[in-house]
């Protein structure tokens, strides 16, 4: 019986679209102007420290910029990177620049689930503020009260199976409690190893494979809970 739904983002919940071509963008043209007008505030520092460390070795303001603009360029889930961007996006949704895309199938299922009683989790490589952000500014309102908690790269990589393991114990209660929905294998793959129930999600429904290891399901109204 699921009790608990563990969604992802991009190509799940959102378009793949509205991050590449909405989101990474805005960082991309923001990153440098936002170091370096805030490079001393602590929570800026913070991640800057960290930009270091994965670099192992120094890096002055310049170095650390052109680091993070070639992640973007290169889509690296890199944590401090992701913490950034979070940052920037919080100024730009504040500003009306744009709004949180959501599938409208996504939210009308999440608001049923959520009245139903389940516990629903996002997991994304994105930052947890990063993901408050999209659901709070999203295009059908605030949708933060529908969720119980958020992941992202500080529990783990999300192809990796102790990271499934992690939210398990977070969450509370048996793995095949929890449904996982994502729109990639080696997550569900990772999600199944630790012994989590998966539904893939292909919105290309001509894309749709029924020899696939894991149920395919081209939206959130296909999704069966029983």
């Amino acid at each position: 019986m699921i009790k608990h739904i563990l969604t992802d983002i991009e190509g799940t919940t959102s378009s793949i679209r509205f991050v590449h071509e909405v989101l990474f963008p805005y960082a991309r043209a923001e990153i440098g102007r936002f170091v370096r007008e805030h490079a001393q505030q602590p929570e800026v520092q913070a991640q800057l420290i960290a930009v270091q460390h994965e670099a192992a070795g120094s890096l002055d303001i310049d170095q650390s910029v052109a680091l993070l603009e070639q992640w973007i360029d290169e889509d690296r889930k890199i944590t401090p990177l992701k913490s950034l961007q979070g940052m920037i996006w919080e100024a730009g949704y504040r500003q009306g620049d744009f709004t949180g895309h959501v599938y409208e199938d996504a939210v009308r299922n999440l608001r049923h689930w959520h009245e139903m009683g389940l516990g629903l989790y996002v997991y994304s490589s994105g930052s947890v503020h990063a993901q408050r952000l999209l659901f709070g500014y999203s295009d059908y309102g605030d949708l933060t009260p529908l969720f119980s908690g958020y992941f992202d790269t500080h529990i783990g990589n999300k192809r990796e199976t102790s990271s499934y393991e992690a939210i398990v114990g977070q969450i509370g209660g048996r793995a095949g409690e929890i449904l996982f929905l994502s729109d990639i294998r080696e997550e569900l793959d990772a999600a199944r190893a630790a012994g989590m129930q998966t539904r893939w999600l292909v919105r290309e429904a001509e894309q749709l494979d029924r020899n696939a290891p894991h149920h395919q399901v081209k939206d959130f109204d296909s999704i069966n809970l029983d």
